[in-house]
Order: structure tokens, then sequence, then C-alpha cells
């Protein structure tokens, strides 16, 4: 019986994706539940399973292709065997068929064979076994970060021959020292929706940044003195990013306008905290939100935020992750930054931006003492966020991390 294989129903802010790989052909079998292609979207990648056990007729659209909602993708023979692969005319009778190298499924149960498209991608594009593999992922599920490490780890392989150089003059050669190469490459659906969502901010919203420092030594001590005892009761590591996400509510609580948005000609006040934290992945920037944040303790926050990044770097991540959000939180310090002017995303109206914990001569109290300090900076939309409450917000936020104990204790 031929079945059809349709684009599922898309999440309803979504209109169309891209079909960006499959990993069946016309003739391989599929077993049901199989991913049979990855369908990007301009927020997460989502996967095509096999409704049954069968062999791929026929496929109907090309990687690369622009789908919608309910379009045939492909046809599957179901309960058919795989037809055996005919010489082509002229051809030696002995010879063998070329054959695609496949990844072999794993043979002791690992991640139950349900590999997310990255992931999958890595270990075909290898030729690994995904069995060999130590996974750290949930449910001994096989992570990005798993099969870079293991490709870390290998031997290097003989470098490929450089292509052909195309053809130039001699002189031009001496001139700039050598061929150079150029490579056009298509912005990927999210990255292309991150510059549009990027553009569309600076051009729809009055943006201004304000900066300030605060000193980390309470909460260093703090982390310092409790981080084992935290471990042990709640089987997460206490970082940073609860303590930001904390003081930032309590700053919200007493600045409502930075918690709102702009719609047309009125003000929409939330009256909930659902903080952004911004990922960044090799695909892009994304935004997943901790929904009623202030509702939450700091185990449960650095809980959901390492999911969320462990979701991010398998591809994982659900619309519903990525949807909402009143109020962002990014921490361009993991990778260095000093200072930077973040961006806000839309339709909040102001971002926190954390930086690099970096050691700085500091006066106390008439006395020069070494502290752990760092920049921060709070991007807002000047229309409704005067400068007076922006400045006061980001003091807020630095009073509350400068003396942790009040967000403990709610004063």
């Amino acid at each position: 019986m031929s079945t059809e294989i349709r684009v599922p129903q898309l999440p309803e802010s979504v209109a169309d994706a891209t079909l960006v790989a499959w990993h069946k052909q016309p003739g391989d079998p599929i077993a049901r539940d199989e991913n049979l292609a990855d369908l990007e979207t301009d927020k997460v990648v989502l996967e095509v399973p096999a409704p049954a056990n069968g062999v791929v007729r026929e496929i109907k659209v090309q990687s690369g292709a622009v789908v919608t909602s309910g379009q045939v993708l492909a046809i599957i023979e179901e309960g058919a065997a795989a037809p055996p692969m005919r010489p082509s005319a002229g051809a030696p009778a002995a010879s063998a068929p070329k054959v695609t190298p496949q990844a072999p499924p794993p043979e002791d149960g690992k991640d139950q064979g349900r590999l997310s498209p990255s992931v999958r991608r890595l270990v075909e594009e290898n030729q690994l076994n995904p069995a060999s593999i130590p996974a750290s992922g949930r449910d001994g599920r096989l992570t990005k970060s798993d099969v870079v490490d293991y490709l870390g780890k290998k031997p290097p392989a003989a470098p490929a021959a450089a292509p052909p150089a195309v053809a130039r003059p001699v002189a031009a050669r001496a001139a700039t020292g050598g061929a150079r190469a150029e490579q056009r490459v298509p912005m990927t659906r999210l990255r292309a929706r991150i510059a549009q969502r990027l553009l569309e901010a600076q051009s729809s919203q009055a943006l201004l940044t304000t900066f300030n420092e605060v000193d980390l030594t309470a909460i260093q001590e703090l982390r310092a003195r409790y981080k084992e005892r935290f471990e042990k009761a709640h089987g997460v590591k206490l970082g940073f990013m609860s303590f930001f996400v904390k003081a930032a509510i309590e700053a919200l609580k007493r600045y409502p306008v930075v918690n709102a948005s702009v719609d047309g000609n009125d003000i929409i006040y939330h009256e909930y905290y659902d903080i952004g934290v911004a990922v960044s992945t090799d695909r892009g920037l994304i935004v997943p939100i901790v929904r009623d944040a202030d509702a939450k303790s700091f185990a449960a926050i650095e809980k959901e935020v390492g999911d969320f990044a462990k979701k991010a770097r398998e591809g994982s991540l659900a619309i519903e992750d990525l949807t909402g959000g009143t109020f962002t939180v990014t921490n361009g310090g993991v990778f260095g930054s000093l200072m930077s002017t973040p961006i806000v995303n839309a339709p909040q109206s102001a971002i926190l931006g954390m930086h690099k914990i970096q050691e700085r001569p500091m006066v106390i109290d008439g006395q020069v003492a070494v502290r752990p300090m760092m920049y921060l900076a709070v991007t807002y939309d000047h229309r409704i966020i005067d400068g007076r409450e922006a400045v006061q917000f980001l003091v807020a936020i630095k009073d509350a991390l400068e003396d942790p104990g009040r967000m403990l204790l709610g004063i």
C-alpha cells in the first residue's frame, strides 16, 4: 500500500519551512518513526517521521525547496522490501552498485536510534557508529558536543586535495600573493530571521543603552560557600545566570515599564515575568523563555537554563520554548566580551547584557582593593522608557547583585 508523506502541521506563527536534508533515497528501506527528512523553520528544525515500515518509492521535493503544511514530500510503499539494484546497460554484471555510506545503527540501544538532525548529519557525514561515541545527553542520547569531542580525539584524516584554482594571469597572482577564493553560501532560515528581526528592532524602536558596573564579590563568596551543597541537593550547579535573572525580576517589579511592550499607540504592561535567556548555537542566536521566572527557585532556573542550552545544541527546542518573553538576558562574557550594546528582542522593550568578569582595582572605603567586576548594559526602547527609569533600573540590578541576601529575603 502506498502512503503519502506530507509536511506536518507547522506552528501557527510559521508560514513555511525549508527542506534541508533527506535521510533516505528512493529504494531505501524505512522503519516506522525513523526520520525521513529535516525541515528548517525560522525558529526550529522539525523531523518528518515515517508512519510505517516500508520502502521509499518516490521523493517529490528536493533539498532546499520551500514547503508548506500538508504538502506531499514523498511516497513510501508500506511493507515492501527494497528491490535489488540492477546493473546499468553495458556495465559488467559483477560490478556492485555504489552505495552512499550510512551511519550504522547503535548496537546497544543508545539513544534508541533517535538522533537529532544536527547530530545525525555529523554522524553520517563522518561515517561514525553512534554506539561507539560516549553520550552525555538525557536518557543516553548523543549530543552534538559528544560527536564533536569524539571527532576531536580521532587521528586527523589526510588532507583532501585542494580544488583546482581558477586560471588567473601570472602577474595578478604575483601581485596578490596567490589565488584568493570566495564562497557564496545562502543564509539559513534562522540566520535570515535573526537579521530581519534585528533590522526591525533598530528601525522601529528608539534604542539607547546605559551602562554600569557591578562588584560580584558577594555572589562569588556565596557560590564558593554553598556550591557543593547546592549541587548535591538539587542536582545542578549554582551558576551566575539564576542570580542575574532574579536580580532582573526584582528591578522589573520596581520599574514595570521596562517589562512592558508597545502595541500601536498602546503600552502593554505585563504582570508576569517570562525571561528570555539568549543561547548561542551553530545555527545562530536563539532565545528560549523561562516562564513565570519570579515564581521559580534558583535551582529551578539553573535547571531550565541548562536544559535549554542542551536542547539548543541538539537542535531539539520546540516552538513553544521560543515564543513570548517580556525581558531578555544575554551573556557576551562567556565569549570574552568586556562591553557591548545588546539589541532589544522585539517586541520587548529592554534587554540586559552581561559581560566578562574581570579583576580590577577599586576604591573601597578609601582603600584600593582588587574586586571581581562586571560591566552591565541595558538597551531600552526610549519611546516608553525614560533615561531616568533605565538608569535606576540598572542600579536596582546592581544593588541586588552586590547584596544577594536581599533577593533571598525578599527585601
